[in-house]
């Protein structure tokens, strides 16, 4: 039998089922609130951009591990790229815990949210498309509750969260195309980590003062970064941006369920309301896209 004969014989991988990336990005925003839930009491003895770097430095760690990336060839554009999404996503990290100590929650929440939701909507072509990123918009407003009484200070620092959140999505939909497996995210967060330190190293100090709040940073950068990043590089990988622009909608969904669920906080009916928007929002964007194939990753060099 040639070579030819075999391959033709061979059977092609199975493609993953399309419920798969939210499923995906479902547990994705699971770790991710259960890290965050973490760094709150972290607040209460770090500064929250030493937390932030602390979420990186730990995350980089564990990816390098894993990944191994230096067991591949990396060309300056790819390093350039990877750099770029690093930085944003730990300047994105610390500019919303920075507006979410001094703005209620909620609200830094939904200022942060116009970030992918503008890229969702700038980067759809149909009405149905238009309709699924207001529906996902409004249920982020309403599960939000926005009261826009924080200081200017605290609404700047969240709408740069915003603005850095869109260049996550964009970023790192092209960092997933040049790279293979973990390593680009690695490369990226281990980058990023490094542009940062002059700034937000030093706000990290405090962590050495009890073992606990190490072990806590540590477990921070597993839940808040190690693991949603990586399962959002699968994701990235299968589906457009703007699908997973609309997907990120689902987050203020998850938390709400979760702080049902082991805080016994029971949602108001805004909240219920928001939580059916998001919910429709992403079905009929799933629903659209179901038919179609994902965006094709940006050509390597």
């Amino acid at each position: 039998m040639t070579s030819r004969e075999a391959s033709e014989q061979r059977p092609s991988p199975a493609l993953p089922h399309p419920a798969a990336p939210v499923a995906t990005f479902v547990v994705s925003a699971v770790s991710l609130y259960l890290g965050a839930a973490i760094a709150v009491e972290l607040f209460e003895h770090v500064e929250p951009g030493g937390v932030a770097w602390l979420r990186s430095l730990f995350a980089a760690l564990i990816l390098l591990v894993i990944a191994r990336p230096w067991r591949q060839s990396w060309t300056r554009a790819d390093l350039g790229w990877a750099a770029a999404f690093g930085t944003v996503l730990v300047a994105m990290n610390a500019s919303f815990y920075a507006a979410a100590e001094i703005l209620p929650l909620g609200t830094a929440v939904a200022i942060e949210f116009l970030g992918p939701v503008a890229f969702a909507a700038l980067t759809t072509r149909t009405t149905r498309n238009w309709a699924a990123v207001a529906l996902a918009g409004a249920g982020v407003v309403l599960l939000a509750g926005v009261q826009v009484d924080g200081s200017a200070r605290g609404v700047v620092f969240a709408l740069i969260a915003a603005v850095l959140w869109a260049g996550y999505i964009g970023l790192g939909h092209r960092v997933a195309g040049r790279t293979t497996g973990l390593s680009g995210l690695a490369v990226a967060i281990a980058a990023g980590t490094l542009v940062s330190s002059p700034v937000l190293a030093p706000m990290a100090t405090d962590v050495t003062d009890d073992p606990r709040w190490l072990a806590a940073a540590v477990a921070v950068g597993i839940l808040s970064s190690a693991i949603p990043y990586a399962l959002d590089q699968w994701v990235l990988r299968r589906i457009s941006a703007d699908r997973f622009a609309v997907l990120l909608a689902i987050l203020p969904a998850t938390a709400t369920l979760i702080g049902l669920i082991s805080l016994g906080q029971v949602p108001s009916g805004p909240e219920v309301v928001g939580i059916a928007f998001v919910t429709l929002g992403v079905a009929l964007r799933e629903t659209a896209a179901s038919g179609a194939r994902p965006a094709p990753m940006p050509p390597s060099p």
